[in-house]
């Protein structure tokens, strides 16, 4: 069981979402717990409160799952990893929007963070350390929150944003615009267009809209069994049903009727056996 919720106002335009997990107690698997974490589209950055480790495999490394630290933060991703726990995890998190990452980190750009898992204390030092204890001697995911919170708040620059380019870009894509078109927009040239668009939102922007077209993908395939897979590539504008399967296989490293046999009741983690 989690605690989910908006952050304040003053955050809102850097953070998505908030969310404490409850202690599970003594509790472990029988046998490690592995799921593929599929792209979300998002950042985010993680506290975990528990003792047993996490590890964590990046697709095709040949399952070589390493040791990931307590607090960490996952970069943005266009494919999947591999999750290995050995008992259910107790954490505090955040779900980080695009033009984050230079905020709360110290002028790291996203670009720097994508498609890994980056070390808290190499981004903060040792608050991270100091942030992680604090949490630990509270009780409740609600006390929890509030530090982690209003730690957050802490590090935001007075006057800070994202990019007018990109967001502009952001806003353009959520209508179904080009890159191409994007680009032109900007003003800017294609190159520059495209360090700005990286350094804001981790991705290149053809990489970051296929992400989002994956996204779109996922709740309807949950939500009618029944749908042609065909039907859905042609919806979702994949050229043919190929290309959907080779799409869907590269973001989440199974077909999508495998993803259908084998989905839980979080959109974004892939139940891979043990447990």
């Amino acid at each position: 069981m989690s605690l989910q919720r908006l952050p304040s106002p003053a955050l809102r335009p850097f953070v998505a979402q908030l969310w404490a997990s409850e202690d599970p107690g003594e509790a472990r698997c029988a046998t490690p717990w592995r799921e593929h974490a599929l792209p979300s589209g998002a950042m985010h950055l993680v506290i975990r409160l528990s003792d047993h480790p996490l590890r964590i495999a990046d697709a095709g490394s040949g399952d070589r799952a390493q040791t990931v630290a307590p607090s960490l933060v996952g970069g943005m991703r266009s494919r999947f990893y591999l999750r290995e726990l050995l008992a259910p995890s107790c954490s505090v998190g955040a779900v980080l929007r695009p033009g984050a990452a230079e905020c709360l980190f110290g002028g790291v750009t996203a670009d720097e963070l994508a498609e890994r898992h980056t070390p808290l204390d190499a981004l903060w030092g040792a608050e991270a350390h100091r942030l992680r204890e604090r949490l630990l001697a509270l009780r409740s995911p609600q006390d929890r929150l509030t530090l982690f919170e209003a730690a957050l708040a802490a590090r935001l620059p007075r006057v800070q944003g994202l990019h007018p380019a990109v967001a502009g870009a952001l806003a353009q894509f959520r209508g179904g615009a080009s890159v191409a078109a994007a680009v032109k927009d900007s003003g800017f040239s294609h190159r520059r267009f495209l360090q700005l668009f990286r350094q804001g939102v981790g991705l290149a922007p053809k990489t970051y809209l296929r992400v989002l077209r994956f996204q779109r993908v996922l709740p309807v395939l949950r939500s009618d069994p029944a749908l042609s897979l065909a039907a859905l590539a042609a919806d979702l504008g994949y050229s043919d049903q190929s290309h959907f399967n080779r799409e869907f296989l590269a973001f989440s490293g199974v077909t999508p009727l495998a993803y259908r046999q084998r989905m839980g009741t979080d959109i974004h983690h892939l139940p891979m056996g043990g447990g």
